[in-house]
């Protein structure tokens, strides 16, 4: 492959504010400034990156755009001595494929501050099948962790459990020996989340209580929530004292209606989850996790599509209309 001549899922921008996308022909000066150029294998498909395929003003500032926000392939030029020609690396979070140029392209270039060694263990497909999702979903379990929320202390829920982030948090859970309760409301995601260890599935009618009171009956010793909105309101005022709660979505939206009572009655911790501006010290050690005892024991059966760049757009579509269980990866130049 001749760098100065590849191929990238490219988003315009027309004078009448016309969004369109296509395949096209880059060379290595249209790449951003960096100091690591990566010689991509793999991304994934995330809701984030769909809305970037569409113009979506809260995700792309800057047209023409490559959309993908996560990356995994080998290095081909470094300016810097932490990495060398060669190496295995992934690249998830920061700007990429949102102010910066993602993963959709034969070649990415990026600071060498937003890189991370390929851990022992993983594959650059692997790497990719957890991604962004996986890297979210591990920092969640992260948090329950730190607040002392253990597998012996009572149920887990996780929402939006057949969603890329939902089934990455029940599959390292169970991995961990938490009882895990599985929200989705798609009826082919009930499969895929019992496979990955859920000790039961409830239906998305059970997440929400639109009722006044400031406390509901204590549930859930700890919540992974990757909606927003209402459902993680209800999840709050259904958590158990000393319980955790993490927040990563807003799809269900971005306000949250309840009172400070479980915060102050019941010492619920509400800890947010920002996987994109994770400190770069922070992410080989979550990276060993994923890699190592929190790692799905089937991450191929989370793969729900594999798909090139040429056949992106259709996997778009699946994820704007809440048509996907599970991950969808991008191959790339693959192994």
């Amino acid at each position: 492959m001749d760098i100065s001549d590849f191929r990238c899922y490219l988003v315009t921008r027309d004078e009448n504010k016309q969004v369109t996308n296509a395949i096209a022909k880059q060379g290595i000066d249209d790449l951003l400034p960096g100091e690591v150029l990566i010689r991509a294998a793999y991304s994934s498909l995330n809701y984030k990156d769909a809305l970037a395929a569409t113009g979506h003003p809260g995700v792309v500032r800057n047209f023409p755009h490559v959309p993908g926000i996560d990356v995994a392939g080998t290095v081909e030029h470094s300016g810097v001595s932490d990495f060398a020609a060669g190496d295995k690396v992934l690249v998830t979070g920061f700007d990429l494929g949102a102010a910066s140029w993602g993963g959709y392209s034969e070649f990415v270039r990026v600071p060498a501050g937003w890189v991370v060694r390929l851990p022992e263990g993983l594959t650059l497909r692997e790497s990719m099948i957890l991604g962004t999702a996986g890297f979210t979903a591990a920092q969640s379990v992260q948090a329950l962790l730190h607040n002392e929320v253990g597998p012996e202390d009572g149920e887990v829920l996780v929402t939006g459990a057949s969603g890329g982030v939902g089934s990455m948090a029940v599959a390292m859970l169970a991995k961990l020996g938490f009882k895990v309760v599985a929200a989705t409301g798609k009826p082919e995601g009930v499969e895929l989340v019992e496979k990955l260890g859920a000790t039961r599935v409830i239906g998305r009618d059970e997440l929400v209580d639109s009722s006044s009171r400031p406390l509901l009956s204590a549930k859930w010793t700890g919540v992974i929530d990757t909606v927003g909105g209402d459902v993680l309101a209800t999840a709050i005022r259904s958590t158990d004292i000393g319980g955790c709660v993490t927040a990563c979505g807003m799809v269900a939206g971005n306000d949250l209606s309840l009172s400070v009572f479980p915060f102050i009655l019941r010492g619920v911790t509400l800890a947010g989850i920002d996987s994109a501006n994770c400190a770069i010290e922070k992410r080989p050690e979550l990276w060993a996790n994923m890699a190592g005892p929190w790692r799905p024991t089937d991450l191929e059966s989370m793969v729900a599509e594999t798909v090139t760049l040429d056949a992106l757009n259709p996997a778009i579509e699946k994820i704007l209309k809440a048509q996907v269980a599970g991950r969808t990866l991008v191959e790339i130049g693959g192994e």
